[in-house]
């Protein structure tokens, strides 16, 4: 691959000699047949000294850049396609391992690679070109689209369906019972989960995420959604089209989130709210109310050196007895005035 031709095919203005080859890519400590990218002001000497053989950078930038430039106006988005290319995950080596079990009446598509201690179950369906890793899980008349890869331990459970060209990382689970029960006096009865999971075409969910299903309706992410590792999304919940959530965020039973959102790592979400479109929630935030104007939310406050977090505090545990205070002189204040326009 040479600079000429990523230029042609991303869409670049190009500075510097199209022939140049490059191979991978790299942060900008990179070497001379590597690409990177700049977007990060506070990273500019690392760019006036960089050795790469090309970087990607916004064009008003260029004139920092010492070596050869992919001009583009989004060159983090531009990178991450470079490296796709140049670094493309390994394709499926068709065929089933004598460890697998896949139930005769499961439905394979062609050149579909069954790792290791997989598990098909009885009419599930993979499409074409799938990579099932090592002890992956299909349940019975799950779907799985085209190009899509469950790496390892990855499992999506009975009757639930996954997109084309999705990847489910190593641990998560998509189709788990969801989180119902109905409290019978001191006693909790399980309340069935019926529903499925339906995932959109061209998601990727992080390890050991799970995505519960619906309890009769079905829990649904849309498609190019991001699920960073380790989130719990409830049952019934629906995530709208290319929203991104970070990790460790917990969404509780039926709460809808709309399209384009981003929510920041450690967040809450209570149940049944709604979550507009484009609408960014800083990281470690509690949501207990629906949001619905697009916009940033915020709730946490940052971290303290401990005794100033203290005295912070004990104030806000004196602010009813100061509220009351501030009443009470308001009220007097208002009885004294009265008097004093009396007396005029």
């Amino acid at each position: 691959m040479n600079l000429g031709r990523l230029a042609l095919r991303f869409g670049c203005g190009l500075r510097g000699d199209p022939d140049l080859p490059v191979d991978s890519v790299a942060s900008l400590a990179g070497g001379p047949r590597s690409v990177g990218f700049f977007a990060n002001p506070a990273l500019l000497p690392e760019l006036r000294t960089t050795q790469l053989g090309a970087v990607v950078i916004d064009p008003k930038h260029a004139g920092e850049c010492p070596v050869a430039a992919l001009l583009h106006p989004n060159p983090h988005a531009t990178f991450a396609r470079i490296a796709a290319l140049l670094h493309p995950p390994p394709p499926a080596v068709p065929g089933i391992h004598p460890t697998a079990t896949v139930h005769p009446q499961a439905v394979l598509g062609r050149d579909v690679e069954v790792g290791p201690y997989v598990l098909v179950e009885k009419g599930a369906r993979i499409g074409d070109r799938c990579r099932l890793a090592a002890h992956a899980i299909v349940g019975a008349g799950a779907v799985i689209g085209a190009d899509t890869r469950l790496l390892e331990r990855a499992s999506v459970l009975a009757g639930c369906e996954v997109g084309a060209r999705c990847i489910i990382h190593p641990g998560a689970v998509i189709g788990a019972d969801g989180f119902g029960n109905a409290r019978d006096g001191e006693r909790w009865v399980k309340v069935p989960q019926l529903g499925r999971v339906v995932v959109g075409d061209d998601v990727e969910i992080g390890a050991n995420t799970t995505v519960d299903r619906g309890a009769l309706g079905d829990t649904v992410i849309g498609e190019g959604v991001r699920l960073d590792n380790q989130i719990q999304v409830g049952h019934n919940v629906v995530i709208g089209a290319h929203t991104a959530i970070a990790a460790c965020t917990g969404i509780a039973g039926s709460t809808r989130i709309g399209r384009r959102c981003m929510i920041g790592g450690g967040t809450g979400i209570g149940g049944q709210l709604v979550i507009g479109d484009d609408i960014v929630i800083a990281g470690f935030g509690m949501v207990t109310r629906s949001l619905t104007a697009p916009g940033m939310y915020s709730n946490v406050l940052p971290a303290q050196e401990a005794h100033e977090w203290r005295r912070v505090v004990g104030r806000l545990r004196r602010l009813d007895a100061l509220a009351a205070r501030v009443r009470r002189l308001e009220a007097s204040s208002g009885a004294q005035q009265e008097e004093d326009d009396e007396q005029h």
